[in-house]
């Protein structure tokens, strides 16, 4: 504790507010209506993984035309913002929102939870690929590799906003936040996120599809995200400040970990089993046309 002290005395921390601002949230505003960067991520995610979907499915044997990878566009927003905001006052906050069932509509006072998110996406691609008689396994590999745009703008947006800090700490990147953290310096875990699960998780996944012949495995990619968010989530977890209204769980683990933890093992299974799943992929033939 002496060491940490003195360290922080010696040590200058970088102050939210002097290096984002006071309104740090709000991008710009156009006719008085403010635009957050929030929203702003989220656009950025969807449009970025839409261009980067249409350079996987032009490649020979994919699971998709372009038409379906429009349609998952609409069922993908839908299925992030609903299962998201369900996500989170089920796991995170569900007795205020019983109390106050109406702030459930109000999202633009935040509250999402990414796990309740995936459960929205694949929803969505159940609905499609049912719909359009493809294949869920192979389509959501090819949405596990546009994934991590999401993920990286997300955490960034996080971070814009001063939220989701992570715990107390005297490294020397670590910054002091705004509003319920108080004045000691804690770690800036939404970088360490948007590093993870943004940068790695893309490079890895990209490295997968481009150049090994993992596509042609269904579920190996999908279930490869999925190990790879679920490891860097539970790590993160450790550093990052839980949801003042749950704190650690009775079993040790924040409500991040725990809702980790049936992802991982899923994540386990689909990469064990990938290889016995493994096809033979047709080229599309016409932009109509389906693998």
């Amino acid at each position: 504790m002496f060491l940490f002290a003195t360290l922080a005395e010696a040590t200058q921390y970088v102050n939210f507010h002097d290096l984002m601002g006071e309104n740090s949230e709000i991008a710009f505003s156009v006719f008085g209506l403010p635009i957050r960067w929030y929203a702003l991520a989220y656009l950025a995610g969807i449009f970025v993984g839409y261009w980067y979907l249409l350079k996987l499915i032009a490649q020979p044997g994919a699971p998709m035309a372009q038409r379906h990878a429009d349609d998952m566009i609409f069922w993908a927003m839908l299925g992030i913002i609903l299962g998201g905001r369900l996500g989170y006052v089920l796991f995170y906050n569900l007795e205020a929102y019983i109390d106050n069932p109406v702030t459930i509509f109000k999202l633009w006072d935040g509250g999402m939870s990414l796990h309740g998110g995936v459960m929205g996406v694949l929803t969505a691609i159940w609905y499609v690929t049912r719909k359009e008689k493809l294949s869920f396994l192979r389509f959501c590999d090819y949405i596990a590799c546009v994934v991590p745009f999401g993920l990286f703008f997300g955490r960034l947006a996080n971070f814009v906003n001063g939220e989701l800090w992570g715990r107390v700490s005297y490294v020397p990147w670590a910054m002091v936040f705004p509003g319920n953290a108080g004045p000691e310096p804690r770690h800036p875990s939404q970088l360490y996120e948007a590093g993870l699960e943004g940068i790695v998780m893309f490079a890895i996944l990209a490295f997968c599809f481009w150049r090994t012949d993992a596509r042609y495995k269904p579920g190996f990619l999908f279930g490869l995200a999925a190990i790879i968010y679920g490891l860097s989530r539970f790590a993160v977890e450790f550093v990052r400040e839980p949801d003042a209204q749950l704190g650690t769980l009775s079993w040790g683990l924040t409500m991040g970990q725990t809702l980790t933890v049936p992802m991982l093992l899923a994540g386990v299974w689909l990469v064990a089993t990938a290889k016995g799943r493994r096809q033979r992929i047709e080229p599309v033939a016409g932009t109509d046309s389906i693998a």
